[in-house]
């Protein structure tokens, strides 16, 4: 009994900057959602802009965490391939191009963001395995 006195548990690790990250996550989604029409979020730009949101929250996240060392970093090209794509995806809908490349630049914007996310997730799992 007494050796369980004498090594006192650990103090449990600050969740301050997670909790900050998603309050900003937060901010920065609650205008999309009160300020846009039900019609407008079957639209492929919204999704756009969510997803877009998203992968600004997990490289925040990863930018405030303390343990992340050096190693775990996002694709840079696979991100600017997505701002790419998000960027054509807006000029196709503001010059009503077709419908075809604004749903192509969309998707492909979606799916670098999405790529790049969870690559980002697999590299602090297995970093943290």
């Amino acid at each position: 009994m007494p050796d369980a006195l004498s090594n006192p548990a650990p103090p449990p690790k600050s969740r301050r900057w997670s909790i900050v990250a998603a309050g900003l996550l937060l901010l920065a989604l609650a205008p999309v959602v009160i300020y846009t029409s039900r019609s407008a979020f079957s639209s492929p730009l919204a999704l756009v802009v969510v997803a877009a949101i998203g992968l600004a929250a997990l490289l925040l996240q990863l930018r405030l965490r303390k343990d992340a060392s050096a190693e775990v970093h996002a694709p840079l090209w696979l991100n600017v391939l997505g701002l790419i794509f998000a960027v054509t995806a807006v000029v196709a809908d503001v010059l009503h191009f077709s419908a075809n490349v604004m749903l192509v630049a969309a998707l492909g914007s979606i799916l670098c963001f999405g790529i790049s996310g969870t690559a980002v997730l697999h590299a602090l799992r297995k970093k943290r395995d």
